[in-house]
């Protein structure tokens, strides 16, 4: 069984231990040579540093409560605080908790968390903050925060989730990533590793930028002059599309204008699009749909200028 296959096995194995699958991802990861995917997996396996791009599923919301003190001895206790109140005299970061830590360590929070239920943060420096902005005649004595149990959870499955996602996109557009397997290691392909490095970005932050990869970091970028058909042509192929279609491609958008920034194509692009884009699915172009959805829209939105 390859590498890529035994990821699958295991993650769908209910129960089974995120650590040793992410171990294998990576292996498969320096297999392919896709920095930015090896990335998330260290990352994901011993937290995210401070000056990490964090994945939107790693944002977490935060409640607050709080007990106040008035006068002729009044209070009011466990008095749920406003995210509004907290965003606007704290900071968007007190309701939208970052979530760095790394998946052992999530695992670790649910497994000592009571299920349905929530778990503390500390929140001592909201007080100083919040004092006399919630009620104006009380004092505020503590403030509690919480972050449902639910939602370590679900950064726990959003893992998993991606995890397959991406050995399947990998496995349908990426052919050498199928053939990896313990043992003695090819160098990879330029091929493999760009569209690899795109499969990685667009299913891990929901984004595509693009396709060079260098060092110990990626630099990501669309790699098209505005208005030039051959650098799109050459962007396109180089991101996996034949290079037949990539110039079809070229040549319909330099004879029609887009309709908006939000909307990069015309009329032409957009009904050659619907006719081709079954070449992604079925493996002609070595990308997937969604992938080469957001490679197209940016490319094109390169070619047109308004990026």
């Amino acid at each position: 069984m390859s590498l890529l296959h035994e990821i699958q096995a295991a993650v769908l194995q209910e129960g089974a231990d995120l650590g040793p699958i992410l171990l294998r991802l990576r292996l498969l990861a320096a297999r392919i040579g896709s920095q930015p995917l090896a990335e998330w997996v260290r990352h994901e396996s011993e937290g995210y540093p401070r000056d990490a791009e964090l994945p939107d599923y790693r944002f977490i919301p935060v409640s607050y409560t709080a007990n106040f003190s008035g006068p002729f001895g009044y209070g009011i206790k466990n008095a749920p605080i406003s995210p509004y109140l907290v965003k606007k005299f704290a900071g968007e970061h007190w309701v939208r908790h970052e979530m760095r830590e790394s998946i052992a360590a999530v695992d670790d929070l649910l497994t000592n968390a009571e299920y349905g239920g929530h778990l503390g943060i500390n929140a001592a420096d909201l007080i100083l903050m919040l004092q006399g902005k919630v009620y104006p005649d009380y004092a505020c004595n503590s403030v509690t925060g919480s972050i449902p149990r639910s939602s370590l959870a679900s950064i726990r499955h959003a893992v998993r989730s991606r995890v397959l996602e991406l050995t399947l996109e990998l496995e349908k557009s990426v052919p050498d990533a199928a053939a990896v397997a313990i043992g003695p290691a090819a160098l990879p392909s330029a091929p493999s590793a760009a569209a690899a490095t795109q499969i990685a970005q667009q299913i891990i932050y929901g984004n595509f930028t693009s396709i060079a990869a260098t060092g110990e970091r990626a630099t990501i970028q669309v790699a098209v002059t505005p208005h030039d058909a051959k650098s799109l042509t050459q962007f396109l192929t180089g991101s996996g599309m034949v290079e037949e279609d990539a110039q079809e491609l070229a040549r319909l958008a330099a004879s029609e204008k887009p309709e908006s920034n939000e909307e990069p194509m015309g009329p032409q692009v957009r009904n050659w699009l619907v006719e081709n884009l079954k070449k992604a699915a079925s493996g002609t172009w070595k990308m997937g749909v969604a992938v080469a959805t957001d490679v197209i829209k940016e490319a094109l939105l390169k070619y047109y200028g308004f990026k």
